[in-house]
């Protein structure tokens, strides 16, 4: 065999095929051949914390197939991803090979590409490299520094909180924001205040029998601050019998930009905003794009886009759309994070020709996504829109002078909204109307608010404060969430929303108290700084770690003595148990919330927790819930069971049987 390709999937590897020629033969190495051992600490902390890497029990077999074949190939293509991952996968794998085979130095070329096109594919084989020591370097380092957080921290975390519970740089930090949000809601107190508003119609011929909102904002001049039903009823007393007038009319165009094209972070907002997509989801869906050929590489903090993608989206946009959509000169962007690798590209798709409806993919989430993505991209380097803002003043004369405004915007162009096919923004116009001229109120309105807390984070807005505070890095995000939701960490509330569960608080409280580092944003991004300088070959591993280690070690070996036991806060049911009559409370499992006596261990009565579902038995007319088995699989199934035994794995589809019921 003349050359062998390495490559972490088969799907890629089938795709890599139909642009390489029958001298080359292509494999996979799924994944990861070698990590840290699973039980064991896997650091030699006493020679600058280098790895212990082992072969894992289910990947010798393959790992040995996979060294069979390197060993009769003459040359050996490293086609692993372009990012640290890629390139310790890249080490680990020439490593292996070198060690198990019969070559010791086998002859090896490393290729990188952000793309699997034939172009992009022809350019990485002519210009191959060797191994990046550097990137190695760096996700070397942030395995080890996970693997001293995780292995050190957790057991501490089972002894003084909780069973079954992890720490770790990024979950631990990120578990605090969302905590503190938390916090910072329960502590906000709302203030009342009210918001009054006219209904006018002009007099004049233009404007006469349009009416139009006005809202007050002053009040002799000073800001209208409407504190209690009070103040508003005598302020509505007052304009009842005010004489109204139009003072100052302002018109403005107000240019809107489209947005940059994707990265990791903002690909997985976006999807979360408006698909409901889970970040694990998202990038599992953007792998399989990539693999196919059909996207950029997925994990990247880059908004650049290649010259040959602009030229043909350009083209596209004159085509499809017409000349006039179509800006003088090609939009380049400008990431904000200090962070960023500039010589990735954004997100965006291979074919700029290539729309979601000629794609064969997987599933319809995949032609989701992928329409997300082309537009994004496209409207990238569209004209932009152009909105033309109306304000008009209206002066009111009671026996105080009042100030009410009204407000309307119109698409005057719409630029990059075109290829959304709608427009974003709410258009309202407002009755043609002129300085002087005298209005009729037709009613007044006022209306009691309070002052919002801070709202709770969703999956999107959590990725995109953990961005803004350089905690992690696109490839941790999804992760991130998924394991502060698999420890119990964290729940889904209401409206998307996330919320922490009594262990998440009580462990980050822990963490404050005797590891406020861990925890600590500033440290964390700090962290993520350091190991991005030894990816650029200006900071080594050693000594980073050591300056952590040597101030962590004493302080898990000082916790682990002196530190006492925290209990974690048991929410409250309601209910009574059946067999012992002490409260039911909610507690944490495996597979999440269940409840349990608060009796335990005397009493061990433990119940299934139902979500309810809106949807009626169609066996006993009872409430339809949503269940979970011992072993945390969801299903549906009926609140009168056990006198019911109506369940089910799939959503009951009422709506079909309401039909056979209504034929009958």
């Amino acid at each position: 065999m003349k050359n062998l390709v390495i490559v972490e999937s088969p799907t890629k590897a089938r795709t890599l095929g139909q642009f390489l020629g029958k001298d080359y033969q292509i494999t996979a190495s799924m994944g990861h051949v070698r990590d840290l051992p699973r039980g064991e600490f896997g650091v030699d902390v006493e020679h600058d914390f280098k790895p212990q890497y082992v072969i894992p029990k289910e990947k010798i077999k393959a790992v040995n197939n996979l060294v069979k074949v390197a060993a009769q190939a003459e040359q050996l293509w490293l086609a692993t991803d372009l990012d640290r991952e890629g390139e310790a996968i890249a080490w680990n794998l020439l490593r292996v090979i070198a060690e198990k085979g019969k070559v010791k130095n086998p002859q090896y070329q490393r290729v990188v590409f952000h793309e699997i096109t034939k172009e992009a594919i022809n350019e990485a084989f002519e210009h191959p490299r060797k191994i990046d020591d550097d990137l190695v370097e760096a996700q070397q380092a942030r395995r080890v520094l996970d693997r001293l957080v995780g292995y050190k921290l957790s057991p501490l975390l089972w002894k003084k909180v909780k069973s079954r519970l992890s720490a770790g740089r990024v979950q631990s930090a990120a578990l605090r924001l969302v905590v503190d949000r938390e916090r910072e809601i329960l502590a906000f107190k709302p203030e009342e205040f009210w918001v009054i508003e006219a209904m006018l119609v002009g007099q004049r011929m233009e404007s006469r029998g349009q009416e139009f909102s006005a809202t007050l904002i002053k009040i002799e001049g000073n800001k209208a601050e409407v504190k209690n039903k009070t103040e508003a009823d005598q302020i509505v007393s007052d304009l009842n019998k005010a004489i109204y007038k139009v003072g100052e009319i302002k018109s403005k165009d107000i240019v809107k930009n489209p947005s940059p094209p994707f990265t990791t972070s903002t690909l997985q907002q976006a999807a979360s905003t408006k698909f409901g997509f889970a970040p694990k989801r998202t990038m599992r869906i953007a792998q399989d794009l990539y693999e196919n050929g059909l996207i950029t590489y997925m994990r990247t903090d880059s908004v650049n886009l290649s010259v040959n993608f602009v030229t043909s989206a350009r083209k596209l946009i004159e085509e499809k759309f017409g000349g006039k959509y179509l800006p003088k000169q090609a939009r380049a962007y400008k990431v904000k994070s200090r962070l960023a690798q500039e010589a990735h590209e954004a997100i965006r798709p291979t074919n700029v020709q290539v729309t979601s409806d000629k794609l064969q993919v997987a599933s319809p989430a995949h032609q989701k996504l992928y329409d997300l993505i082309w537009k994004r991209t496209v409207a990238t380097q569209m004209e932009t829109a152009v909105v033309t803002e109306n304000t008009v003043m209206v002066n009111a004369l009671g026996n105080k002078k009042y100030i009410l405004s009204a407000a309307g915007q119109k698409v005057k162009f719409d630029g990059f909204y075109k290829v959304y096919g709608k427009i974003p923004i709410k258009e309202q116009v407002l009755p043609q109307l002129s300085t002087g001229e005298e209005l009729k109120l037709n009613k007044l309105n006022s209306e009691q608010k309070f002052t919002q807390s801070p709202a709770r984070f969703t999956e999107a807005t959590l990725i995109k404060e953990l961005e803004k505070n350089e905690i992690g890095r696109p490839s941790t995000y999804a992760p991130t969430i998924s394991t502060l939701y698999e420890r119990n960490y964290i729940e889904k509330l209401e409206d998307k929303k996330i919320g922490p569960t009594p262990i998440g608080k009580t462990t980050v409280d822990f963490l404050v108290k005797h590891f406020p580092k861990i925890v600590d944003l500033s440290f964390t991004a700090e962290m993520e700084n350091d190991l991005d300088l030894i990816a650029q070959g200006r900071e080594q591993m050693a000594p980073v770690i050591s300056k952590f280690w040597e101030e962590f070690e004493p302080q898990v070996a000082k916790v682990t003595e002196e530190a006492e036991k925290m209990k974690v806060e048991a929410e409250e049911t309601g209910e009574e148990c059946e067999k012992c009559g002490k409260p039911m409370v909610i507690r944490y499992g495996r597979f999440g919330k269940f409840m349990a006596c608060s009796g335990f261990p005397e009493c061990k009565n433990t119940k299934t927790l139902a979500a309810p579902t809106g949807l009626t038995c169609q066996l006993c007319g009872g409430s339809i819930v949503m269940k979970r088995t011992r072993h945390g699989r969801m299903f549906w199934g009926c609140s009168n069971y056990p006198k019911c035994k109506f369940a089910s794995w799939k959503k009951p589809d009422v709506e079909s049987k309401k039909k056979e019921s209504t034929s009958e």
